[in-house]
């Protein structure tokens, strides 16, 4: 086999790489580099048996990687796995287009609210951005773009018909997109023919909407990307997709590189030992339950408006969107307003916690490590009650008939754990708005980070349609009478 030599900081990626651009011994080409598969190197040392279930490998399939300081590795690469199952190539029902096109011939709309952006999809005709401003006695102001629009009439016409045609070639066409490590296939729809974009010379802005499959899901709208200037991509969960087998979430396998040390090395490279040691001594320990210790924790990766998924072997897809108690609207009004009742939501690695009145927290379940916690934020009415008068604590909506609802309305969460990037404390704005939906009790709960270490909780659910008028000058909620 060919040897290699790099310098340490790169070894772990030269060795992933090689796994999929390299050459190996006799010349197999080996499939192209994508960010879809995920690798892992382990330091099994001389005394190591090749695992026989999961993902294949060969004895012969190896590269010899050397350091700069002459240490020397045999890494048996995998066989990266295809993924193919059978039930797929046996499927003959209808084409992804064809599952899709209730949902287009309803002309029905998801929406996705930000903390200042509200986005509509409209299926099949448009994506729009548009932001209020609704005051008493004024009119309302609204800004708006139009992300893309459909400029075909049937939208799925075409992809489907090139599916029925040929099926074969279709199928190794289905796009991916890597979310947490998961390779998500998942239909895309192109639109275009959007609002002019100053910063591209007037050219029409345009989005791709990727359809992927999730079984509890109400087309909601996952996330929103502007992938390059003007040119965005829009996440939407389906449950219309999961009957077509290749659109289904299954765990990707982790396809692990054996790094084993050839005779005068170390059992792993010195300076990759030193690296990790400083890297464990820089961590700045979060704040953990009582009944379980955390030997390690993770920053969150993602900004919270492209939210990451969390997807894995025991559970499909983990949404914003939970169903959050059997309760009556009546006794949940109550216990939630008491803060005895807490909303828990949240995609990607965090999850969150808001018990309304008491605090706000994120936190990381592990099987293998137990539970992190971090405490964005604390009630305090007194600093709550001085903050509301500098910002707007509850927003309005204008009804045609000329009365007013309240909208929104904004609560201020302080004294959180410190950040360790500005010495302050974390602080969070919670936001509590109105959600219709066909679930009386579910709940949508989302993290924003505009600031460092100063949060935007975004807590959308029709029980709180019930509340909102109740707000006085400060926003506070109360029961209704």
């Amino acid at each position: 086999a060919p040897t290699t030599q790099v310098p340490l900081c790169g070894l772990l990626v030269a060795a992933v790489a090689a796994a999929v651009v390299a050459v190996a011994e006799g010349g197999r080409a080996l499939p192209q580099l994508s960010d879809d598969i995920p690798f892992r190197v382990n330091w099994p040392g001389t005394e190591f048996s090749l695992p026989t279930t999961g993902v294949l490998y060969k004895e012969d399939n190896y590269i010899i990687m050397t350091t700069v300081d002459k240490e020397k590795y045999k890494c048996i690469l995998p066989l990266i796995a295809s993924g193919n199952e059978e039930e797929e190539k046996d499927y003959k029902g209808p084409a992804p287009g064809e599952l899709l096109e209730p949902l287009f011939k309803q002309s029905s709309c998801s929406y996705r609210i930000e903390s200042y952006w509200t986005y509509e999809v409209c299926h099949g005709k448009h994506i729009r951005q548009y932001h209020e401003e609704k005051e008493t006695g004024q009119k309302i102001n609204i800004q708006e773009y139009y992300l893309g629009t459909m400029m075909i009439k049937n939208p799925l016409s075409e992809p489907d018909q090139e599916e029925k045609e040929n099926p074969k070639e279709s199928a190794k066409e289905i796009p991916t997109k890597n979310i947490e490590g998961q390779m998500t296939p998942y239909y895309p729809v192109e639109m275009g023919n959007g609002t002019p974009c100053s910063l591209r010379q007037n050219l029409p802005r345009s989005s791709t909407m990727m359809y992927i499959c999730h079984p509890e899901a109400k087309h909601e709208i996952l996330s929103v990307a502007e992938v390059t200037t003007c040119e965005y991509e829009v996440v939407i969960l389906t449950p219309l997709l999961c009957n077509h087998p290749k659109y289904r979430f299954r765990a990707s396998p982790v396809n692990d590189i054996f790094c084993q040390s050839l005779p005068g090395s170390p059992l792993k490279p010195h300076n990759l030992e030193q690296l990790e040691k400083q890297q464990e001594m820089l961590k700045t320990p979060f704040r953990r339950v009582k009944e379980e210790e955390m030997h390690s924790t993770k920053e969150e990766k993602f900004s919270s408006i492209h939210k990451p998924v969390a997807v894995g072997s025991h559970q499909l897809l983990t949404v914003g969107t939970t169903h959050i108690s059997k309760l009556t609207d009546d006794q949940l009004i109550k216990e939630f307003l008491s803060g005895s009742y807490c909303f828990h939501g949240g995609v990607g690695w965090w999850k969150y916690e808001f018990c309304y009145g008491k605090y706000v927290h994120q936190y990381h379940e592990d099987k293998e490590s137990g539970k992190t916690s971090v405490v964005v934020g604390t009630w305090s009415k007194e600093e709550h009650i001085e903050w509301s008068r500098k910002n707007a604590a509850r927003t309005f909506y204008l009804r045609e008939d000329g009365t007013q609802t309240v909208r929104m309305v904004s609560h201020f969460y302080g004294n959180g754990d410190v950040c360790d990037l500005t010495d302050k404390p974390r602080q969070v704005t919670v936001k509590l708005k109105c959600k219709e939906s066909d679930s009386p009790h579910a709940v949508t709960i989302y993290m924003l980070e505009p600031h460092s270490c100063q949060y935007i909780l975004g807590v959308e659910s029709p029980v709180i349609c019930k509340i909102l008028d109740t707000a006085d000058e400060y926003g506070l909620l109360s029961v209704p009478s």
